[in-house]
């Protein structure tokens, strides 16, 4: 099965319009300077020669497309760099905090000088803007994207309700996200492929065997299955597994209440899996550092 591979890098700053994408390109943008301007002052641009400025080597995006590059570089020979870099000023050199695919294109498109905004930024600062700034202009793949929200609820112990807030998005959204990381690492690397939709790799969510979701997650691309097939598959797959004993309702009642306690005093989701009558294992989930130590400190206490 020969496809091209795309790495995690679907991902920073496409920011020069052109033609009729114009209007939906300003608007990311303006989105976008919304949230640097929660963190900086208001931008005061200046050009600087552009072998004066360098990438980040922390940032987050690491892999970029040469064919969409170039693209982006006649864009640039005919309009020019419309939006600044956002960079910090080093010893004696200007590092890129946001607009690292800019740089390379502009470099591409022979300019020798590039507009910038000079900013001083934490490292928090400049890696929490980087992440914003790709998932807000959408140009992440879904599984660079989870990564980021990830990122921001355990690097910076962001709430899911604040990050939320932050890309536009509703809890929901960034729930479901991060669910994708659950996924099979290979799965997950068919996603980034795009061999899978994100409804498809969903689906695939209530396959707990990760040899067997890689498995059919295979057969979804040979045999190009509609969501809604991969539902019915994965359905089916269940019912192929040994079906479990049945049980008595009242005793399923008493553990259900049980879960209803223990989820209304932690807040959040508690479940309890019986081995048998007297064995079972109870398993409590968190998204968060700071969730975990607040469920710590509720059970010490």
């Amino acid at each position: 099965m020969a496809v091209k591979r795309g790495g995690l890098g679907k991902g920073l700053d496409s920011l020069i319009p052109d033609n009729g994408k114009a209007a939906e390109n300003e608007k990311k943008v303006k989105v976008v300077e919304k949230v640097v301007e929660k963190i900086i002052e208001k931008p005061t641009e200046i050009k600087v020669n552009i072998h004066q400025v360098e990438p980040n080597r922390g940032q987050p995006r690491k892999n970029f497309d040469e064919e969409s590059l170039q693209e982006l570089a006649e864009s640039i020979q005919q309009f020019g760099v419309l939006q600044p870099l956002i960079v910090q000023e080093q010893k004696d050199y200007y590092q890129i905090i946001a607009g690292e695919r800019r740089w390379r294109a502009a470099k591409m498109a022979g300019l020798k000088e590039i507009p910038v905004i000079i900013r001083k930024m934490t490292d928090q600062e400049i890696v929490e803007i980087s992440l914003i700034e790709n998932i807000q202009r959408e140009n992440l793949n879904p599984i660079e994207e989870a990564v980021a929200y990830k990122r921001l609820l355990t690097e910076f112990q962001l709430k899911q309700e604040e990050i939320a807030e932050r890309v536009a998005k509703s809890r929901t959204a960034i729930t479901n996200s991060m669910r994708l990381l659950k996924l099979d690492e290979r799965v997950q690397q068919m996603v980034v492929d795009g061999m899978l939709t994100t409804g498809h790799a969903r689906a695939l969510l209530a396959i707990e065997d990760p040899d067997i979701q890689f498995q059919t997650a295979n057969r979804i691309f040979n045999e190009k299955l509609s969501v809604r097939e991969v539902e019915k598959l994965v359905k089916n797959i269940g019912k192929e597994r040994p079906q479990k004993k049945e049980e008595n309702p009242q005793q399923t009642a008493i553990y259900q209440n049980l879960e209803e306690k223990m989820k209304a005093a932690l807040g959040t989701k508690v479940s309890i899996n019986r081995k048998n009558e007297q064995k079972g294992k109870i398993e409590i989930e968190y998204y968060s550092m700071e969730e975990l130590e607040r469920l710590m400190e509720i059970m010490i206490k």
